[in-house]
């Protein structure tokens, strides 16, 4: 089933200005909207707080980091959102912390705000919380019985699924435990729009997220290796 036209028509509401529309050079093209598996972050990191359902990692764009380092985040800005970022875009290393949004901030927000639609904290942060509810990631893959299990799945499978129900192919990440192992981790889906935020295609590629300091990062998974999707322990 893919999306219905009116969920469509209202990911994509909220038009940019004609600029970014046609964007110069040096302007990103797209906007990635990166959600994580807490379980399998915290398999690389120190975590204080479980829950089980994806969470947001962030908005991307595809060009620029750390655009305006004169421009500081400032949580009273975004304090009607202050709930649901607690909920849906946790720390999961500090939760009573803002550290991990304001590097959210830092590193992509800046660089989104060069578009009138995202040109303010509130604005940046209130879209992507606004994508990932509509996107209901978590929904979709139990939808269509992807679940956290002892099960391992094929890669083609759960792309399958995504680009079956979103209509466009997503990127999905995997934590590889060695270079030769015989299965991964699934840790990472992340799903593209356009500037005006219509959904399209991911481009396929072996781009590493780093995890955390020192650690590995997620990458691309690996096609024919079988895919672990881990429970909460």
């Amino acid at each position: 089933m893919r999306l219905s036209s009116p969920l469509l028509l209202c990911l994509a509401a909220g038009l940019v200005s004609s600029a970014s529309l046609f964007p110069t050079p040096h302007m990103w093209t797209k906007l990635i909207l990166t959600q994580h598996w807490p379980n399998t972050f915290c398999e690389t990191e120190h975590c204080h707080l479980n829950i089980s359902y994806w969470s947001l990692h962030g908005l991307w764009p595809d060009k620029g980091n750390d655009c305006n380092s004169s421009w500081p985040f400032n949580p009273s800005e975004i304090e009607d959102l202050i709930p649901d970022m607690k909920k849906s875009w946790p720390d999961l290393i500090d939760p009573s912390s803002s550290g991990f949004w304001k590097y959210e901030w830092h590193k992509h927000g800046t660089c989104a705000a060069k578009v009138e639609s995202l040109n303010s904290q509130h604005k940046y942060f209130s879209k992507a919380l606004e994508l990932y509810h509509k996107v209901d990631l978590d929904s979709v893959l139990k939808k269509f019985n992807i679940v956290p299990s002892e099960t391992y799945y094929a890669f083609a499978d759960i792309e399958g699924v995504l680009e079956k129900f979103y209509g466009i192919i997503p990127r999905i990440q995997c934590l590889h435990p060695s270079k030769n192992a015989d299965t991964q981790i699934l840790a990472q889906i992340e799903i593209c729009f356009s500037p005006d935020f219509t959904l399209v295609a991911c481009e396929k590629g072996h781009r590493t997220v780093p995890v955390g300091v020192g650690k590995a990062g997620f990458s691309v998974c690996d096609h024919d290796v079988p895919i672990y999707y881990p429970a909460r322990p």
